[in-house]
Order: C-alpha cells, then structure tokens, then sequence
C-alpha cells in the first residue's frame, strides 16, 4: 500500500517517517515550497521539524495531482483547511484516514463529516491519541486509535503504518475518536491557564477530570462509544496535551494565564492551536445538544478577553452539585 501525507507540518512529516518504516516509499505533500525544497535537498524539515534526519524513501511535492500515485492518504492538513485542500485533491475511492483534530467553525461539522461532504465515495478513517510529533519522528513509544467501521480495511492501514514504536489500536468508533481529539485541544487551553496563572497541580488536576467529564457528556450526546473516550484518542490525548508546554494549546492557555491578549498569542504562531478555533464551535453545538460543558464555556470567555483570575473564580463559584452529574 503505497501512503501519501497531505500536510508537511511537524505532525504530518513526522507521520511520513513511520510510514517509510523499513525502506517504504511515502509521497509527503506541503503547501510551503521551502518545506519541499529542504525534505529534498537535505532529508530535513527545516521549517516545522528541525534536527529530524527523514527516511531517503521520503519523496516530497508541492503538486497535489502528484497524490494521484497513492493507495491511501493521510490528511494531516489543519481542521480549518481540510475541506479546501481535499476538494483539490484527486482522490475518488482512496481510503482517507484523517489525522486533524477539530470542529470546522461555521458547518460545525467534525473532519469526518467534512470530508465525507467533499469525496462521499471515499472510505474514512481516523488516526488519533497522545502524540507529540517530535517524539513519534524520533521512534519514541507511541500507541494510537485508528478507527474505521469497515474491520478490513482498518486491519490494512494498521498492517501498514505499524513500526516497532508506533502502535495502532483498532476501533469502529469513528466519532467518538474525533470527538476525543477536537475536544483536548480545548480543555488543554485551559489547563495551559491554570499553569500560566499560576494555579497549582490541585487545579490542573481538577480541571482535567472535570474536563473529560464534558468529554464523556459531548461524546456521548453523539454517538460516541465511552470506552472510546476513555482510551487512547480521548483520555490519553487529553493527559498528554494538558500537561506540557510542547501542546500548541497548552502554550496559548500558559499565554492567556499570564495576562497575554488572545489575538497577540495567536498572531504569533506560525503552527495552529486549533483549540482557539474548536471552542466557540464546540460550545454552541454542546449547547444545541442540551450538554452542560462550563470549563469550555470558560475557555471562550479567556479567548474573548475575560481575565483568568475572573473565569476561573466563576468556575469554582458555581452551585455545588454530585460529581456523577
């Protein structure tokens, strides 16, 4: 099964790497052409993931037509931008196993749904859980979701991206694996808050149990499976993202906790933090759905402006309830 990687940011590059695991050869598309200048002069990423020496079977371009070569392709392009590139993208009955996190803001339709919309022929999947791309690209342990309903294909794309440090786990929940990951990116701005303003393990703790609470409640009210949630594309992803200023979310809440205006941090990123975008999205489909979600409505608050010390008071102010609730 020949792999093509649409996105040439860290976390698409980094997955390139696995699936060239054992000298197989994977087309790696990227919009910035200095990425594809320095994958193929210098087998580096330069630009988003530098110091990574990439497999030599690791073929660059910055041709989406060039896609047309593939059995399968990982879309790793942001939440925001996956409905555009894939409707330049040839892709007819090719598997898509999408590895963006988020809620398209104005459809609030999940990646899944935005690319059923584009290519309806195509079957999905989902590739999610804790992982920091530097560390994948290195060969640290790394196990994941990879969720399809269709049970032999998700055996085929396991089969495939599978390397002796990078460990697929199978489901056929395919919403309640993109739930989990459009939602931590959430809950990790606010745990990035917490530590930003200075608040103390207590409080992150807290917040990350009450946070996968909302999880469990959103996914739930979906269709999501909870063993789902509790695994490795909710529950695991939501550990490792709110606990370490190398989560793109985590560093914009450790920002907002110290004072920094929401528009500066965000101006100032070159990668997304795509937990800026989910979370107005995410509240008002929780709110349509009838799901009390508070540590994200606090989130939307921080992003509008509001000052740590005046959310975070409101959350803990609120009426005293059983924690099953």
């Amino acid at each position: 099964m020949r792999i093509g990687v649409i996105g040439g940011g860290a976390w698409g590059t980094a997955l390139a790497q696995v699936a060239a695991h054992g000298g197989r050869e994977v087309l790696l598309w990227a919009r910035e052409p200095e990425v594809v200048d320095s994958v193929t002069a210098d087998r580096r990423n330069h630009l988003f993931l530098p110091g990574i020496d990439l497999a030599p079977t690791i073929r660059a371009t910055g041709v989406l037509a060039d896609l047309a070569e593939v059995d399968a392709l990982l879309v790793v392009a942001p939440a925001q931008h996956v409905g555009a590139v894939l409707a330049e993208t040839p892709v007819g009955r090719r598997p898509l196993v999408l590895c963006a996190k988020g809620i398209e803001a104005g459809s609030r339709r999940l990646v899944g749904e935005v690319a059923r919309a584009v290519h309806r022929h195509a079957p999905i999947a989902v590739l999610s859980g804790p992982t920091f791309a530097h560390e994948v690209a290195r060969g640290l342990p790394t196990a994941v979701t990879l969720a399809c309903e269709d049970e032999g294909l998700r055996a085929a794309l396991a089969e495939r991206i599978a390397a002796p440090h990078f460990r697929p786990y199978g489901s056929s929940d395919v919403t309640g694996a993109e739930i989990g990951g459009a939602v931590k990116n959430v809950l990790a701005i606010g745990c990035g808050v917490v530590e930003g303003a200075g608040l103390g393990q207590n409080a992150r703790a807290a917040l990350i149990a009450r946070g996968f609470a909302e999880m469990t409640r959103f996914g739930l009210a979906r269709g999501a499976r909870a063993e789902t949630l509790a695994g490795l594309s909710g529950l695991g992803d939501l550990v490792l993202t709110c606990s370490s200023t190398s989560s793109r979310n985590f560093s914009l809440g450790v920002g907002l906790g110290r004072g920094e205006p929401a528009a500066s941090l965000l101006a100032d990123r070159r990668t997304v933090a795509e937990g800026a975008f989910t979370a107005p999205v995410l509240a008002q489909a929780a709110r349509e759905a009838g799901v009390d979600m508070p540590v994200t409505d606090a989130v939307c608050r921080l992003l509008d402006g509001a000052g740590a010390t005046e959310v975070i008071g409101a959350l803990l102010a609120r009426p005293l309830r059983d924690e099953g609730v």
